[in-house]
C-alpha cells in the first residue's frame, strides 16, 4: 500500500478502496460458550495489565500496556545493557510494524472484526469460508497441510510439528486458537507471531472480498471473525510463501473453517468430553466430527485414545483409505526421565528410535504430545522403518520448542506457574504433573473459570495437589461470576482453604502472600508455588501482570 512521505499509510475511507466495507451492528457478546469459550471478542488479556502499572511482584512491565500487551515504546542498542524496569533508550522509529502506530491500526481492525459474529457463535458450514478462498484465488491449496485436531493437546502439538519442520528447513506457517494475550499470536510465519502492521495488512486486503461473500449469503449469516481470520491466515501464508502450514482447528473438525485445507497429514490428539454445548455430550459424536480431518489419501496420525473413540477414527480413515500410524503401535514414548527444566526422552519413531532428546516442557502428556508431534512430521517426510530423519536435528528442534501457558515458570520465589488447563481432562493432566515432577511445600492455585464450563470437575482435579485456593475472575465478561465459584471452591475444598478476590491481580498477590506467611515458627519458608489455572483468558491476563511478551 503507497506510503506519504511521512512513512503513514493513507486513510482510505472511500469506497474504492474499500476500507469502508459495511459490517454487522451487532454486539459480538453473546451469552453463548465459545470455541474455547476463553476467546472473547476483546483482546481482554492485555487490558487486564493495567496500562503503566507495573507488573506482580516486582516484576514490572515496559512501557504501556495499553491493549496490546507489554511491547516496549523503546529501543536501545543490542550491546546494550539495560535493568528490566529501566527507561532509558532511543525512542522507536515511527513506522515499526509492532509499534505505537501499528498498534492503534490493529485496535481499529479489532474494533471492525468484533462487530462480526464472535468465536462464542456458530453456524456449522464450510459454505461462507470456501466461498471467500476462492474469491482470494485458493490460497489454502498452495502449500501442503498438516491439520492438527483433537479436545487437548493440539497447541502444543502444533508448535512442535513447527518446530521440527522448521530444523529441518522448511518455511512453516502456523495458525492456532485461541490466542493467549494478542490475536496476532493466531497467524505465525518462522516460528514467531505475524507483526500488528502486518494483520492490518491483511484485513486490508481481504475485506472486499468478505464483503463480497457477506452479500451474497443466502442464509444471510455474514462471516464471523474466525472464519475472517483464517482466511486471513491462508493469504498469510500464500504471501510469504511457505513450504508447508500447520493447522490447529478450533472446534471439532468437520465443519471447522480450516477444514476447507486438504491435509497431507492429519493429526488427532486424545478426544475427551468438551464444548458439549456443540458437539454434544457423546464423546463418540465428538469423534466423529474430529475424525473430519482425514481426507481421502492423506496419513492420519492418532495419539492415545480410548478404545472406542480409536474405532471411530480407524473407521474414518477407512473410509477414505488414508494410512494410519497410532500411539502405542507404530510410535510412542519408550522412556521418559524428568530432567532440570524438563525431561528426557526417549520416542519410538515410524522411522526407528530417537535417543536423549530433552523437552523444556513438563508432564506425561508432553511427551506423549512430542512423540506425536514427530510422527506427524516423519509421516509428512514420507520416513519408515528404513528411513528416519537426522536425529540431531530433532533433538535441536525440541530443545527449542516453547508452548506459552502451558505449565510456565513466570517467577521465581515463589514459583509461579501458568496453565491453560480449562476443561477436567485438562487439569487432571496438570495435577498429575505438578504431583509428579514438582515438590511444593505448599501450592496455592488462582483460578479463574469460564462460566460454561465444568468448573466443579476443574477444581475436583486440582484438590489432591493444591493447599489453598484463591478464587477470582477474568476480565471475560463470560467469566463465571465469583460467588458461584467460590461456592463450588468450598464445596471441594472445604472453608478453610479458601479465599475469594475480586480481580486477578489481587488474587496471585494474595496467593503469593499465603505461600510466604506460615503459623509455625519453625516451618521453612522456601519451596513454595502459586499456579494459575482455569482458563485460556486467566493464563493469558496473568502472563502480562508478569511482562511476558506475545509469543
Amino acid at each position: 500500500m503507497p506510503q506519504d512521505e511521512t512513512g503513514r499509510r493513507p486513510d482510505l475511507s472511500d469506497l474504492d478502496s474499500f476500507a469502508g466495507v459495511d459490517e454487522l451492528g451487532s454486539s459480538g457478546y453473546e451469552e453463548s460458550d465459545d470455541h474455547d469459550p476463553e476467546l472473547d471478542v476483546r483482546d481482554t488479556a492485555f487490558e487486564a495489565g493495567g496500562g503503566a502499572r507495573g507488573g506482580i511482584g516486582g516484576v514490572g512491565q515496559l512501557g504501556d500496556n495499553l491493549a496490546t500487551g507489554p511491547v516496549p515504546d523503546l529501543t536501545v542498542p543490542e550491546d546494550t545493557e539495560l535493568h528490566e524496569l529501566d527507561d532509558q533508550g532511543e525512542p522507536e522509529v515511527y513506522g515499526s510494524p509492532d509499534g505505537p502506530e501499528a498498534r492503534r491500526e490493529l485496535l481499529a481492525v479489532e474494533a471492525e472484526l468484533n462487530q462480526r459474529w464472535p468465536e462464542t457463535k456458530i453456524e456449522p458450514s464450510l459454505t461462507r469460508i470456501s466461498a471467500l478462498t476462492q474469491l482470494l484465488g485458493e490460497p489454502n491449496r498452495g502449500y501442503p497441510v498438516l491439520h492438527v485436531a483433537g479436545t487437548n493437546g493440539k497447541g502444543s502439538t502444533a508448535r512442535m510439528i513447527d518446530a521440527l519442520l522448521t530444523r529441518m528447513g522448511l518455511r512453516v506457517g502456523r495458525y492456532t486458537s485461541p490466542h493467549l494475550q494478542l490475536v496476532t499470536e493466531r497467524i505465525a510465519l518462522d516460528g514467531r507471531p505475524i507483526s500488528a502492521a502486518r494483520y492490518a495488512e491483511l484485513w486490508q486486503d481481504i475485506a472486499p472480498y468478505v464483503s463480497m461473500v457477506d452479500g451474497a449469503a443466502a442464509d444471510g449469516v455474514a462471516m464471523s471473525k474466525f472464519e475472517i481470520l483464517t482466511g486471513m491466515a491462508f493469504a498469510a501464508f500464500a504471501d510469504a510463501p511457505v513450504e508447508a502450514a500447520v493447522l490447529e482447528a478450533g472446534l471439532g473438525g468437520a465443519w471447522d473453517a480450516t477444514n476447507v485445507a486438504d491435509a497431507d497429514v492429519a493429526v488427532i490428539t486424545p478426544i475427551g468430553l468438551d464444548h458439549v454445548e456443540y458437539l454434544g455430550p457423546d464423546i463418540l459424536g465428538a469423534a466423529r466430527e474430529k475424525a473430519g480431518i482425514i481426507k481421502p489419501g492423506s496419513v492420519a496420525v492418532i495419539g492415545e485414545q480410548d478404545p472406542e473413540v480409536l474405532k471411530v477414527l480407524l473407521e474414518r480413515a477407512v473410509e477414505v483409505d488414508a494410512a494410519v500410524a497410532r500411539a502405542g503401535s507404530e510410535f510412542g514414548v519408550l522412556e521418559k526421565e524428568i530432567a532440570v527444566g524438563g525431561q528426557l526422552l526417549k520416542l519410538q519413531g515410524l522411522g526407528g528410535v530417537y535417543d536423549e532428546i530433552f523437552l523444556p516442557l513438563h508432564g506425561a502428556h508432553q511427551a506423549a504430545n512430542a512423540a506425536l508431534a514427530l510422527a506427524a512430521v516423519e509421516a509428512f517426510f514420507g520416513a519408515g522403518k528404513d528411513r528416519q530423519l537426522v536425529v540431531e536435528a530433532v533433538r535441536e528442534a525440541f530443545a527449542e520448542v516453547e508452548t506459552p501457558g502451558r505449565l510456565e515458570r513466570v517467577r521465581s520465589a515463589p514459583t509461579v506457574l501458568l496453565d491453560a488447563a480449562h476443561n477436567p481432562h485438562g487439569a487432571r493432566a496438570l495435577a498429575t504433573t505438578v504431583a509428579e515432577e514438582f515438590a511444593f511445600r505448599r501450592l496455592v492455585a488462582v483460578v479463574g473459570v469460564m462460566a460454561e464450563k465444568d468448573a466443579h470437575g476443574i477444581l475436583d482435579a486440582l484438590e489432591p495437589v493444591v493447599s489453598d485456593i484463591v478464587v477470582t475472575r477474568n476480565s471475560s465478561p463470560r467469566s463465571m461470576p465469583l460467588e458461584e465459584l467460590n461456592q463450588l471452591a468450598i464445596s471441594v475444598f472445604g472453608e478453610d482453604r479458601v479465599v475469594a478476590e475480586t480481580d486477578l491481580e489481587t488474587a496471585i498477590e494474595t496467593a503469593i502472600a499465603l505461600v510466604e506467611t506460615s503459623d509455625d515458627p519453625e516451618e521453612p519458608l522456601a519451596g513454595g508455588g502459586v499456579l494459575v489455572t482455569g482458563s485460556v483468558v486467566t493464563a493469558g491476563e496473568a502472563r502480562t501482570l508478569f511482562g511476558k511478551e506475545p509469543a
